[in-house]
C-alpha cells in the first residue's frame, strides 16, 4: 500500500508569521500620521521632524521687541495652524545667558551683535545669525519735561537724575558710545538690566530723563516726551535673530525666522519704529526735537502710536 505524502503545516506557518510581521509595520505608520498631519513627525527623541511648520517653539527676545513680536507670533499661529509661540523677553545678556547655561530656546532674537556673539561663538546657533532691524536710542522725559532737558549735554548737568541700562545690555553700551561721542561723562541715578525697566523709572517720575530706544517712547505714547539727539548716530543698535542648536522644532523656528525677516515682519517692525537692517533707523523712530519735546505737550507727536522695546 502506498503511502501518503506527510505535510509538514509550513506553508501555514508561513502565513502566520507574514502576518503577524504587518502589526508592527502597521503601528509604525499610525504612529507617523499625526506627526504628518502637524508638518513633520516626532522622533524617538521627541524631535519634531519635517519641512512644515508644527508643534511648539520658544523664542527669546529682547525686551524691546515685545509688541513686535507679541504681534508676529499671533500672526505666525494663525497662519500655522497647530503651532504654539511661547515668548521670553528680558535684555540680551540675560537672555544669552540663561542659552549659554542650557535654557531650553528654539529662537534667540538680540537686540546687538555682542550678545549674539557670545551665543555663536559658544557653538550655540544653527546657522549664522541673520541680521533684521536696527534702533536708536533717544531721550525720555516725563510729560512737560519739567527739568527742561534739550540735549545730550543736559544730561550731565548737576542734580539731573538719569537713569540709564548696565552696560552689558544693548541699550546701556549704545549710551556709553553716544556719551564718549558728545565727550560727556554721565552718572546715572541707577543702571537697569533692561530697557523697560529704565522707562518705568521715567513714567514714574523717579527719574528727570532716561536713555531709551526711539521704540520705547513711541510705545509709551502720552506717558512720556521725547528728545532726539545727534549722538545717537553714532550707538545705532543691530538686531541679529538665529535658530539654536539642537531645537527640538528647527522646520518651526526657522519658519518664524523667514516671517521676522520678511515683508510682513519688517512692516509689523517698522510699525512699531525699528529700521530696516543695514540702515539708520525709520523716521517713525524718531523722537521729536529737542524744542518740541520741552515744551509742555506731554507726549512726542513723532512717537505716538503701538510698538514696543
Amino acid at each position: 500500500m502506498s503511502r501518503q505524502p506527510v505535510r509538514s503545516g509550513h506553508a501555514p506557518v508561513r502565513k502566520r508569521v507574514l502576518s503577524l510581521g504587518v502589526l508592527p509595520v502597521l503601528a509604525l505608520v499610525l504612529a507617523v500620521l499625526p506627526g504628518c498631519a502637524a508638518g513633520g513627525s516626532t522622533t524617538d527623541g521627541g524631535i519634531i521632524a519635517g519641512d512644515k511648520p508644527g508643534g511648539a517653539i520658544t523664542v527669546f527676545a529682547a525686551a524691546s521687541l515685545k509688541q513686535a513680536f507679541t504681534d508676529l507670533s499671533r500672526t505666525f499661529e494663525a497662519e500655522h495652524p497647530g503651532t504654539t509661540v511661547t515668548l521670553s523677553f528680558a535684555g540680551s545678556s540675560d537672555l544669552a545667558g540663561q542659552i549659554s547655561q542650557g535654557a531650553p530656546a528654539d529662537v534667540f532674537a538680540s537686540a546687538d551683535m555682542t550678545n549674539m556673539k557670545k551665543v555663536q561663538d559658544a557653538g550655540l546657533t544653527d546657522g549664522a545669525p541673520e541680521e533684521f532691524a536696527t534702533n536708536t536710542l533717544a531721550i525720555a522725559v516725563p510729560p512737560g519735561n519739567p527739568a527742561g532737558i534739550a540735549s545730550l549735554q543736559d544730561l550731565a548737568r548737576p542734580g539731573i537724575k538719569l537713569v540709564t541700562c548696565a552696560r552689558q545690555v544693548p541699550c546701556g553700551a549704545a549710551a556709553a558710545t553716544a556719551a564718549q561721542a558728545a565727550g560727556l561723562a554721565l552718572s546715572p541715578v541707577s543702571e537697569e538690566n533692561a530697557v523697560t525697566d529704565v522707562l518705568g523709572k521715567v513714567t514714574s517720575g523717579e527719574a528727570d530723563a532716561g536713555l531709551v530706544y526711539g521704540t520705547d517712547i513711541k510705545a509709551a505714547g502720552t506717558k512720556v516726551a521725547g528728545i532726539r539727539f545727534p549722538e545717537s548716530g553714532s550707538a545705532v543698535n543691530t538686531y541679529p535673530i538665529a535658530g539654536i542648536a539642537g531645537s527640538r522644532n528647527q522646520a518651526t523656528a526657522q519658519a518664524f525666522m523667514d516671517l521676522v525677516t520678511g515683508p510682513e515682519g519688517q512692516k509689523v517692525l517698522g510699525a512699531a519704529g525699528f529700521g530696516p537692517a543695514g540702515s539708520g533707523p525709520s523716521p517713525s523712530a524718531q523722537a521729536p526735537s529737542a524744542t518740541a519735546a520741552s515744551a509742555s505737550t506731554p507726549s512726542a507727536p513723532a512717537d505716538s502710536g503701538p510698538g514696543s522695546r
